[in-house]
């Protein structure tokens, strides 16, 4: 990593300090997220849960993407949590059959805390805008009520379990509780007076 920004301040000596932390936050992002993907994609293939994993891995981030959420603090927990979750879920997602009934309490549940706690940034990177926030709010409630949608109505076990279980992990990594729990500051936002539009 080192090396990378190195490189970087040597060929753009116009870079602020900013700008490079900026860098340096998406370059290490980047690096994390790659190494992890591919330690989870090869114990999936080694569990022969492979398909499984890249489904709930494509669901889970449809979600994700406009909720945010929290961040591990260090690598290794993001690094454990990733697997347990990315692994054991799409593994559990297949073990089960989930009552209509209860994927529809489940699902009503989840539009309301996606609504409710929806999105969730985190002190890195805070939603100082009050548009962007709204925007965020409104996107992930929608999709979160297309998934319920989809998942009362799938034919697939494993997908349809895939929508409800995709939901409850996210509104664990939104819950302003899980913040509390890691000890990290929840609505970050509210630090910053003036409120961008």
């Amino acid at each position: 990593m080192n090396h990378c920004m190195n490189f970087i301040k040597k060929y753009n000596p116009d870079k602020s300090e900013n700008d490079l932390e900026i860098i340096q936050y998406g370059l290490e992002g980047l690096y994390l997220t790659i190494s992890k993907l591919v330690i989870i994609l090869l114990l999936s293939i080694i569990l022969g849960i492979f398909k499984e994993v890249i489904i709930f891995l494509l669901i889970y981030n449809i979600i994700r993407t406009p909720s945010f959420g929290l961040h591990a603090t260090k690598s290794w927990i993001c690094l454990l949590s990733s697997t347990c979750i990315f692994i054991g879920v799409p593994f559990l997602c297949n073990q089960f059959i989930l009552p209509i009934y209860i994927k529809i309490i489940i699902g009503l549940i989840s539009i309301v805390l996606i609504f409710k706690n929806a999105p969730a940034d985190t002190y890195k990177r805070p939603i100082i805008s009050k548009k962007r926030r709204q925007m965020y709010k409104l996107i992930s409630t929608i999709v979160a009520i297309t998934m319920v949608v989809l998942a009362i109505v799938a034919k697939n076990q494993f997908i349809s379990n895939s929508l409800i279980f995709a939901l409850v992990v996210q509104n664990f990594m939104i819950s302003p509780m899980i913040y509390h729990l890691f000890k990290l500051p929840y609505a970050n936002y509210k630090n910053y007076v003036v409120d961008i539009a």
